[in-house]
């Protein structure tokens, strides 16, 4: 973890105004350094820029809330939603990650463009690396 922080992924204003506790479980915690391992330092490192983690692990309490879907690799510890200035800078940064897996230096379980290029989720459960592209 050269890059990230476990705190820096579990943090959460809207968690911390309601009250709720957006700890990982012992499970969680493990899949966040694996997120981080394989993918978010490697971005970070290849990207060559600061990079925000907006949304990374959510509870499952927080994840209602918020209106996450149902199954959101959010809840795992294996997703996050990451910024990297403005929209321009996310197409780059979505390129860049394209590019990283057809080179075979990363692998993922889906990359996607949400909300109309505010942020890019990235997932990364072990046993399902499909490197999903959406948008």
């Amino acid at each position: 973890m050269k890059y990230f922080t476990i705190n820096e992924l579990c943090a959460s204003a809207t968690a911390l105004r309601e009250g709720i506790d957006n700890r990982p479980s012992k499970c969680a915690y493990h899949l966040l350094h694996v997120l981080v391992d394989q993918l978010l330092d490697p971005i970070r490192e290849a990207w060559g820029e600061p990079i925000v983690v907006s949304s990374g692990y959510r509870c499952k309490e927080l994840n209602t809330l918020i209106g996450g879907v149902k199954n959101s690799h959010h809840m795992l510890g294996c997703a996050a939603d990451i910024i990297a200035g403005n929209r321009a800078d996310h197409r780059r940064l979505f390129k860049l990650i394209q590019q990283m897996q057809q080179q075979g230096q990363i692998r993922f379980t889906q990359l996607i463009w949400e909300g109309d290029g505010r942020w890019i989720h990235i997932s990364y459960v072990p046993s399902d690396l499909r490197c999903q592209v959406i948008g």
